[in-house]
């Protein structure tokens, strides 16, 4: 296994300044990550400093609570793609889920999907404000969805990937979803437990540490 191609190199904090953008673009290149996940701000600029790479452009949608309406957000799904993302990764509705509104759930990502046809669409189900039933349910909805992966976490929240839930995640998808992983992963060792798990993806900003083998003190 290539382990940079399973890292989606990610700079998600509010005080991002163009020059970091661009120095993120550049690591991915030359450590020939997936992605580069930013937000969506930073699309076309991101598209722009990739093209002719084998480097995709990830943006967040909905990003970090989820808690806006369906039509915002698959409006800012479809205006990221135009500006050139590959890959969306949008938050699903917490607080629908947890309220048992799971048609209103799911049709929330099925608006983003239809915004994104064509693109890669990764759910984030934010595990850490979920029980186990109403993870496997997030999963489930996703899948109905057609989404192409879920993912466990914002990194925004009060806590981020575990072992246990992305084995959890990837019993409660089909075969033919991914899941991604983010949050907390700071080291080689603890991505490398998130693959074992299951994972196919992983969300970072320590993507120069883990494949340097170091380890990185990054909030996210």
């Amino acid at each position: 296994m290539k382990l940079s191609k399973y890292i989606d190199h990610t700079v998600l904090v509010a005080d991002a300044s163009k020059e970091r953008i661009e120095k993120l673009c550049s690591e991915a290149i030359s450590s020939d990550f997936a992605s580069v996940c930013v937000n969506s701000c930073w699309v076309k600029l991101c598209s722009k400093l990739l093209d002719g790479s084998s480097v995709n452009v990830c943006t967040v949608v909905g990003f970090p609570l989820g808690a806006m309406s369906t039509a915002a957000k698959a409006e800012e799904a479809r205006l990221a793609v135009l500006d050139g993302a590959d890959e969306v990764d949008m938050v699903i509705n917490v607080g629908y889920l947890k309220s048992g509104m799971l048609k209103e759930c799911l049709e929330d990502i099925k608006a983003v999907r239809k915004a994104t046809e064509g693109k890669v669409l990764k759910v984030i189900i934010e595990t850490c404000l979920l029980t186990d039933e109403e993870k496997v349910k997030a999963c489930e909805l996703s899948a109905e969805a057609k989404a192409d992966f879920v993912k466990t976490s914002t990194g925004f929240s009060k806590g981020g990937a575990t072992k246990e839930d992305v084995a959890l995640m990837r019993k409660s998808i089909p075969s033919w979803m991914q899941v991604k992983a983010s949050g907390g992963i700071r080291s080689y060792e603890s991505a490398m437990d998130m693959i074992e798990a299951g994972a196919t993806r992983i969300g970072c900003s320590s993507g120069m540490q883990i494949i340097a083998g170091e380890k990185s003190d990054a909030a996210y």
